[in-house]
């Protein structure tokens, strides 16, 4: 467990900057949380860290607020409950500076294994189903399933899971308090309710923006070993997280989709250039190791 003065300096860094912030990271890994905000405020840290610094009086009262009334759990890098094995991967593409959590699973546990199942969010009834029938499969097989809370395969992904009794976590783009889709209350009780987590690097309050929806992509393919792809059109978030997984050394997967479908456009592009490998079923998904680069 971390000290109240660096968890006090982790919830500032957090409301400070704007994820991802890999200068910030790497000062806090050479000179720690406590020190990082000194040298932020005497304007001596290097100019790359202060650049990433968006709102230096930022304040923490919400935070400490939902910490006490147990709205929210913190995880940071100090807590035996803190993923470093999936998040190290991250380092120099902006490793979270902290974790915010609702519910009460251990993500080190819940992580280990984990796949990603994403996708459009104007889906079809092909991605629904696949993205359901995959994701029943896997929790069935013990792995816990991964996706990003959104409509479309997101949300098919994370009801596959539950139908199954599995755990499911969700990597929002918003506060843990928030929900958004504002229709998925219900689900993401649920997620909770089965032992999943609902995971965040914003703080209590922050709403989502098309900006956060993108920096969270890197979350969604470092906590797992493998990420699937279900249907994905030429400009959607979800080649994001695949491409961010090819990069950190993570198996890839896609479903292929009809030539002429929109929605399976980038899926197969995916496929055509070998970022992504196909995958039918569960027996086609390595999920226990990571991918050698």
């Amino acid at each position: 467990m971390p000290s109240l003065e660096v968890l006090h300096a982790r919830l500032f860094l957090l409301r400070a900057a704007e994820p991802p912030a890999p200068a910030i990271h790497q000062h806090v890994a050479v000179h720690g949380p406590v020190d990082t905000i000194a040298h932020i405020r005497h304007r001596s840290a290097p100019a790359a860290v202060l650049n990433e610094v968006t709102r230096p009086d930022a304040r923490i009262d919400d935070d400490l607020r939902a910490l006490d009334h147990g709205t929210a759990r913190l995880l940071t890098p100090e807590g035996d409950d803190w993923p470093l094995g999936r998040l190290t991967a991250l380092a120099g593409h902006g490793v979270p500076l902290g974790l915010w959590v609702r519910g009460d699973g251990v993500l080190t546990e819940l992580a280990e294994p984990a796949v990603t199942v994403t996708g459009a969010r104007a889906s079809s009834e092909y991605g629904n189903t696949v993205a359901r029938d995959l994701s029943d499969d896997l929790a069935r097989a013990g792995v816990t399933v991964i996706s990003g809370g959104g409509l479309g395969v997101d949300e098919a992904a994370h009801r596959g899971a539950l139908a199954a009794d599995g755990r499911t976590i969700a990597v929002i783009a918003n506060g843990v308090d928030q929900t958004h889709p504002h229709q998925h209350a219900r689900l993401y009780e649920t997620v909770i309710d089965q032992g999943g987590l609902l995971v965040s690097e914003y703080p209590i309050g922050t709403p989502p923006t098309r900006i956060r929806f993108h920096a969270r992509c890197r979350l969604l393919a470092a906590l797992a070993a493998a990420t699937v792809v279900v249907e994905a059109g030429h400009r959607s978030g979800a080649l994001a997280v695949a491409r961010a997984a090819h990069e950190l050394g993570r198996w890839v997967y896609g479903v292929p989709g009809p030539i002429h479908s929109v929605t399976s456009k980038g899926v197969n592009e995916l496929l055509r250039t070998g970022v992504a490998t196909v995958a039918s079923s569960i027996e086609d998904i390595n999920y226990q190791e990571e991918r050698l680069r």
